[in-house]
């Protein structure tokens, strides 16, 4: 049952830390290679990579953002064992500037390992149901972050 609790809490945890701009936490929540799957968002193909990498590209990205939010619903554990796990969730993530919102409504599957005891992310999966408001944020976010970055 611990187990269950702290695979549901590093998900959430997670993205918490993003809404807060926390990088150190955040980079605590993550294996050191995560498979990263946001071709439903984004297109092209899903990536390896080191977590600091992953880090750097949402660095280019969240701090040009006035704020984010990221809303779920339950943690669910759909497999486990002993040293891994899959939590799926549905999510809504609103993403402003000014007066203008970017909501990304989907479903994650994130593959949970445990490293040295702690549990952590190794694989991010997003299915996107739907998009509303500016689909346009994220190219100006990437611009904004390079030069005036929300703290």
């Amino acid at each position: 049952m611990l187990d269950a609790y702290l695979i549901q809490a590093v998900v959430i945890q997670m993205l918490f830390a993003v809404d807060r701009l926390q990088w150190g936490e955040l980079r605590a929540h993550f294996a050191d290679e995560v498979h990263i799957d946001y071709t439903s968002l984004f297109g092209g193909d899903a990536q390896t990579m080191s977590a600091d990498a992953l880090l750097g590209q949402w660095r280019g990205l969240l701090p040009g953002f006035d704020a984010t939010q990221h809303m779920t619903g339950p943690v669910v554990i759909t497999s486990s064992d002993a040293n891994t796990a899959v939590a799926e969730t549905h999510v809504r993530a609103y993403h402003h500037i000014g007066t203008d919102t970017w909501m990304i409504a989907g479903h994650y599957t994130m593959r949970i390992v445990r490293n040295g005891g702690v549990w952590k992310i190794a694989s991010i999966r997003l299915d996107v149901y739907r998009q509303e408001g500016n689909t346009k944020l994220p190219a100006l976010a990437m611009e904004r972050a390079k030069t005036h970055p929300r703290p």
